[in-house]
């Protein structure tokens, strides 16, 4: 069949024939450059969304505003010549998250700043999540607190859009995600959204659009974020079981134009995922696995050079990234319990990597350009890519470009989603 599209998805799934989209959420270039030739390979829909901390008009974690990370996609997508109607990008999370130290009407006045400037840089899918308290309020607000305040956003949406004359976008609302970027425990089971509570959210966020005379704008509303039963920690992951979210998706069919989006789908493996578009959850969302993967194949890259190159030194990559990471522990700290060895061993391979908070140092971005410029044009035996990559096989014996080993790496789980959004 042609590209599914995010309208699409809905009466797909409603009329039998469940697809569903990827959503690479990641600001990394070589995540980036990876999901944007893999849709130019295949033909598919990019997605690709930035989280309110990640980037926002402010500058985010990654100092870009949404423009700036606009401007960084579109620029690696006319590189790989990946056609530019099939790039979507997203907001995640735009609420006052960023800024829920601060009283809610300051807080608000920052979260509508930020929606106006995605909305302004083209970002064609918002995802609205008020549903966290801000200073004196109650950690997390009720149902209808968050979806008066999300229709206050898309109000802002709007107006942006028929201002800046781009096409109004479509918008996600709900809020019952896990963690992001994964839990900071070992996990046994994750309970689904309860059905009755997806069908309230819905209703309060319709009734808060109307008050508001934003009809138009719910008529949008193409998906809810609910929680599925999938989740990952630093060491573990809890895989999609059909089973305890049948009443979940049932309560979908009371709704023909929506469907669902689930988060924290890293590591579920291309069966799992395949469950997941089965049973209306449509859209996909990907990230730490990304970065994850992306670590494991530097690491590799690292050890070879280390066996393969006099003078290289031992593990210098790792050896930086460590140094890094002591040396500005916040982003890491309260996430990762244990023993002065367990806490090594999580800075570097946890699951929920928050190593990829440090890749864009400059220290970082040094070493990496270190390694790739040590490797790059080296014939690397076969037995030494067996021995540090095995999946990486046909790279062997080949003048090797590092970059194009690093991207095929993390397209290998992109493949997986591809499939899986394909059933």
């Amino acid at each position: 069949m042609s590209r599914v599209t995010l309208t699409d998805l809905a009466s797909l799934y409603h009329g039998g024939k469940p697809k569903g989209i990827t959503s690479v959420c990641s600001a990394h270039p070589l995540v980036l450059r990876a999901a944007l030739r893999h849709g130019r390979e295949t033909g598919a829909t990019v997605l690709i969304e930035a989280t309110c901390n990640q980037v926002n008009h402010l500058g985010g974690y990654t100092g870009m505003t949404p423009q700036d990370f606009a401007t960084l996609v579109h620029s690696i997508a006319a590189e790989e010549a990946c056609p530019p109607e099939l790039v979507i990008l997203g907001g995640d999370h735009l609420g006052p998250n960023p800024w829920r130290d601060q009283r809610a009407d300051a807080a608000m006045l920052q979260a509508e700043r930020m929606v106006a400037a995605f909305v302004a840089a083209g970002f064609a899918k918002i995802h609205l999540d008020a549903s966290m308290g801000c200073a004196g309020e109650p950690v997390a607000l009720d149902d209808v607190a968050t979806a008066n305040r999300a229709a206050r956003l898309a109000a802002v949406a709007e107006r942006t859009a028929r201002d800046a004359g781009v096409p109004p976008p479509l918008y996600i609302i709900g809020t019952e995600v896990p963690p992001p970027g994964g839990a900071d425990h070992a996990l046994a089971e994750i309970r689904p959204t309860d059905p009755d509570a997806a069908r309230h959210t819905l209703a309060v966020h319709r009734q808060a659009f109307a008050d508001n005379g934003l009809d138009d704008a719910f008529s949008r509303v193409i998906g809810l974020v609910v929680q599925p039963g999938v989740e990952f920690g630093n060491r573990n992951v809890i895989a999609y079981d059909p089973a305890p979210a049948r009443g979940l998706v049932a309560a979908l069919a009371e709704e023909p134009g929506i469907i669902f989006e689930a988060h924290s789908t890293d590591y579920q493996g291309t069966e799992p995922l395949s469950r997941l578009v089965q049973d209306g959850f449509a859209i996909l969302k990907v990230g730490p696995e990304l970065t994850f993967v992306l670590r494991e194949a530097l690491y590799a890259l690292d050890l070879i050079a280390s066996d393969l190159l006099p003078g290289y030194g031992t593990r210098p990559l790792y050896s930086e990234m460590e140094r890094l990471m002591l040396a500005s522990p916040d982003h890491w700290r309260s996430h990762y319990q244990g023993t002065a060895g367990d806490e090594r061993m999580l800075r570097h391979y946890s699951l929920s990597d928050r190593i990829r908070y440090y890749w864009t140092r400059k220290e970082a971005m040094q070493a990496v350009a270190r390694l790739i410029h040590a490797l790059r044009g080296q014939l690397v035996p076969l037995p030494l890519i067996r021995q540090h990559l095995p999946q990486a096989e046909a790279f062997a014996a080949h003048p090797l470009e590092p970059e194009d080993l690093l991207v095929d790496r993390i397209t290998d789980t992109l493949r997986s989603y591809h499939t899986a959004c394909a059933v």
